[in-house]
């Protein structure tokens, strides 16, 4: 039905909902939906979508004209036409009291019981994410809002039925942000003059409409995240888009504050520029580490001297991950902003002590060498991490962050560029085709943070499994035994490791599962002519044939 209806009304199996001219929704309708999918909030959405679904779409043209650049030989550097805002000085608008201490901050999807306990964990923020930690079904996204419309009044409950055992907020939940789907990204659902909405503006949209002005009254936001930025102009379509939403909410400009996740390699080389965009709306920076990893790969595709190692060999010890975060720190203190640290995606090893005693001393190791380096807080994925990173920090940072902490020596387009060195081997291989194809499934079902080998993975791993093997094939990489990495190899890989995943999900839950759908794709991701820009993008077309 088109937007002439302004209640939800059901049409067989789905559910049509509208509120405007040209606006178009066909999904399954929950009990709550139209709670959230009010007129008003519908209003709200389709003025955001006229005024920036075009920019949004121009920004994703450009990234294809630099991806084309880039194949043909074009190198990536600081560009000369913002030197002028790199050189000048300036900082970014005070942030608001509540965000002057950020040390902990934990992460994860926008499930109820999930916000619960992340909000009760003593971290001192928690993003709730619609993007990588969250598989993109309607009823996700739309349970999400109502969670978080729910959580932002303080009535936010939840009984297990399965444990018997209840949930509530308690007296100091963490401070919330929220992350919106990328750019790249679209609700299939809903449609204004037949095309696809932008993902970023509907979750976006309706979180800010409904709690805006609760969160705003009591100077806590609203606070969000933003993924996968390239450049100051897509910077700067946020910055727009946030004060359009305060114009329209009768907010104060700078109300709406943001955290850029600097995750891409391109976004690197425009940190300064992307905080000048977004001046009056910065929270900081964050390095979005395991993103940036496959960011690397994604925009080094066609170079064969950019072939990384194995992808536990990519870590913070990499010069070129030092100087990206070494940069991040710089850029972000001289301008007045927070540089968040990376994520610790151990989770706890219950059933082997000495296991998990090491996995903490590695976090333990992780977070101190973050404090030292000059950040001012960090991410955990588990609310057991919550206090082995504060205590971490606690050993450097006497007052609620350290802006004032300058990480010295220049950072030159080649630090950031040098390939990471280390070991290729058939383990990393092997590592690379269970995560992936173990991911997909656990996504096409409906979950976006899986814990898998004692870590917790989400989109941004399973992207540097699936992309790491297309390279591998794609440049004829040589194991550390000699063996060049074909298709034919990786297929013959996936075909063992398909037979071993009975054993280790259980027969039952490999029979009832997606993996024959989650192998068919990682398998034609890795062994395809072209790189995809995201497996999100294929994925989310399956995800709706089963889960819309």
């Amino acid at each position: 039905m088109d937007a002439r209806h302004t209640q939800p009304r059901r049409v067989g199996a789905m559910t049509c909902v509208g509120s405007l001219s040209g606006m178009r929704i066909e999904a399954p309708f929950g009990p709550r939906d139209a709670e959230i999918l009010t007129p008003d909030a519908l209003a709200f959405l389709r003025t955001l979508v006229r005024e920036f679904g075009g920019p949004i779409r121009a920004a994703l043209g450009h990234r294809a004209s630099r991806r084309a650049a880039l194949a043909d030989g074009a190198r990536l550097d600081f560009a000369l036409d913002t030197r002028t805002v790199r050189e000048a000085d300036w900082t970014i608008s005070p942030v608001p009291p509540i965000l002057e201490r950020r040390t902990v901050e934990i992460t994860g999807p926008v499930d109820r019981k999930m916000i619960i306990n992340a909000l009760n964990s003593g971290a001192d923020v928690f993003m709730a994410d619609f993007e990588d930690a969250n598989a993109p079904t309607w009823t996700n996204c739309l349970e999400g809002q109502i969670n978080l419309r729910d959580a932002v009044r303080g009535t936010i409950d939840y009984h297990d039925p399965v444990r018997g055992k209840s949930y509530r907020l308690g007296p100091d939940p963490a401070t919330l942000f929220v992350r919106p789907r990328g750019l790249h990204l679209f609700e299939a659902h809903v449609t204004l003059d037949g095309r696809a909405v932008p993902a970023a503006l509907f979750d976006f949209a309706l979180f800010f409409y409904h709690n805006a002005g609760p969160l705003a009254r009591r100077g806590a936001g609203p606070f969000l995240y933003l993924p996968k930025l390239e450049s100051h102009r897509e910077a700067r379509i946020w910055s727009r888009i946030f004060g359009r939403a305060e114009q329209l909410g009768g907010l104060p400009l700078g109300t709406i504050r943001a955290t850029v996740l600097i995750e891409t390699l391109p976004a690197a080389f425009e940190m300064d520029e992307i905080l000048w965009e977004l001046r009056h709306h910065s929270a900081g920076l964050n390095c979005g580490r395991w993103d940036y990893i496959f960011s690397f790969i994604k925009t080094r595709r066609d170079d064969p001297a950019a072939v990384l190692p194995d992808r536990s060999a990519v870590d913070m010890s990499q010069p070129c991950m030092r100087a990206y975060t070494r940069l991040a720190i710089q850029t972000a203190h001289r301008r007045g902003a927070h540089a968040m640290g990376g994520m610790a995606a151990q989770i706890p090893i219950r059933d082997d002590p000495a296991a998990n005693e090491e996995a903490l001393a590695r976090v333990r190791a992780d977070k101190l060498r973050e404090a030292r380096d000059g950040h001012d807080g960090t991410w955990v994925a588990h609310p057991a991490l919550v206090p082995v990173a504060r205590a971490a920090f606690a050993e450097v940072l006497d007052g609620p962050n350290q802006l004032e902490v300058m990480p010295n020596g220049p950072v030159s387009a080649s630090d950031l560029l040098r390939v990471p060195r280390g070991p290729r081997t058939e383990e990393g291989l092997r590592l690379n085709v269970r995560v992936g194809i173990r991911y997909l499934e656990a996504w096409l079902s409906g979950s976006g943070a899986v814990p898998l080998y004692n870590l917790m993975e989400d989109t941004a791993t399973a992207e540097i499994s699936r992309a790491q093997l297309w390279q591998w094939i794609r440049h004829g990489a040589a194991l550390d035994d000699g063996r060049v990495v074909t298709a034919e190899l990786v297929r013959q890989v996936i075909d063992d490791e398909m037979r071993r995943l009975p054993e280790e999900t259980g027969a039952e839950r490999f029979t009832d599962g997606r993996f024959d759908e989650a192998r068919a794709l990682f398998e034609r991701l890795c062994c395809s002519d072209s790189l995809d820009e995201f497996l999100t993008i294929p994925a989310y077309a399956l995800l709706e044939r089963r889960t819309p």
